[in-house]
């Protein structure tokens, strides 16, 4: 019989990716982080106050924005003046729970801003501003969420992420990536083992991972498995992108998302045709429990370890056929997951998004306490 070190490091999908400092045996891992965004533009959904922290290691309070010139705005999607006071009391609740505070930068349509901001006549202004905000907030670290980092961005990126940790050996970076298509992954990057060493977290944004492309069928938002020709994406294949890049599996997060996406056309995955009508923000997973699920359209695709809503004819305000999401079950998968293949963490998009504040006390956050449960 085999030694069990060895019979462990043969089981493993990913055991030719090791390299010297890896190891699959999960308890000899640090903690697990969960980092939670949270955004101001959807404070309401779920009030500082009435944040689960014990859920969370990190909260991602969202966002400053990059301006061309290397100045910053501090608006966080509310106005001048609320938005930094929202933002502060983030910080300060995160940190008297023992939770690190992370200050996100960027985020989608802020493309320009980044590539001014990070260019190198503006780069120490930049740098200056970044960290003289977050000490005036109260944070612990940020969140380069530079979306897309284009090929020629790349030098750009890296003298950024070396400036601030030359000046701040201490901060926790992390930035989050893209999910990766498995039908042109065959390379692996030399930009990501360039910025390995320079980020605490490397967190893949493994959602929005299907649309009614070309050449696609129906697809999960975010399987854990189960990639194929047509569907050509997964945690697992995206994971394994970043590992063939030179990514350490301890600084390697995951994403889940706490919304669905909503697809008419089709009932389930695997299938041609169809249209993606909603996702992010409309079909919440409070939304989803309250206006779509209902136990006999739930079904569960076990080679993507991940549920879904089907039905030939049109269910919930958007009237879906084919509707997949995160539950419980998924989650507690992609933990497990996770934790044979010693994966640093995951991140989650967005807490306010699986707050359901109907429910009594203590059964408000159901996700996140399978998120706790898992990770």
């Amino acid at each position: 019989m085999l030694p069990r070190f060895v019979l462990l490091f043969c089981l493993s999908g990913f055991a030719a990716n090791l390299f010297a400092d890896d190891t699959l045996f999960a308890s000899s891992f640090e903690r697990r982080w969960v980092a939670g965004y949270h955004v101001g533009y959807q404070r309401d959904l779920y009030p500082i106050a009435e944040v689960d922290f014990s859920t969370l290691t990190h909260l991602m309070v969202g966002r400053v924005t990059p301006n061309a010139n290397g100045t910053v705005n501090t608006h966080f999607d509310i106005d001048n003046v609320n938005g930094p006071a929202w933002a502060q009391q983030a910080s300060t609740a995160a940190r008297a729970n023992g939770v690190k505070a992370i200050l996100m930068v960027g985020g989608a349509g802020e493309y320009a801003g980044w590539v001014g901001a990070a260019s190198a006549a503006n780069r120490a202004t930049f740098v200056n501003n970044l960290l003289t905000t977050m000490d005036s907030l109260g944070f612990d670290g940020l969140d380069l969420d530079w979306e897309p980092i284009q090929t020629a961005d790349e030098p750009n990126f890296l003298a950024l992420a070396q400036a601030l940790r030359t000046q701040r050996p201490n901060l926790v970076l992390t930035v989050p990536v893209g999910w990766v298509n498995a039908n042109f992954a065959s390379t692996p990057s030399a930009f990501f083992r360039s910025i390995a060493p320079l980020f605490d977290q490397i967190n893949v944004m493994s959602y929005d991972m299907a649309g009614a492309w070309d050449g696609w069928q129906s697809w999960h938002s975010s399987a854990l498995a189960g990639a194929g020709g047509n569907t050509p994406s997964s945690v697992e294949t995206s994971i394994d992108f970043y590992l063939r890049s030179g990514v350490r599996r301890t600084r390697l997060g995951m994403g889940i998302p706490f919304y669905g996406t909503c697809w008419r056309g089709v009932n389930a995955p695997r299938l041609f045709g169809g249209t993606v009508v909603a996702s992010d923000n409309a079909l919440s997973y409070r939304t989803i429990v309250q206006s779509y699920y209902s136990a006999p359209l739930r079904q569960w695709d076990a080679a993507a370890s991940m549920p879904y809503l089907g039905s030939v004819n049109a269910f919930g305000p958007q009237q879906c056929n084919f509707l997949s999401y995160d539950d419980e079950q998924s989650i507690a998968a992609k933990g497990a997951w996770a934790r044979r293949n010693g994966i640093g963490g995951t991140i989650i998009w967005t807490i306010g998004q699986g707050h359901i504040p109907e429910r009594p006390a203590g059964q408000r956050d159901p996700l996140l306490q399978a998120i706790k449960a898992a990770f």
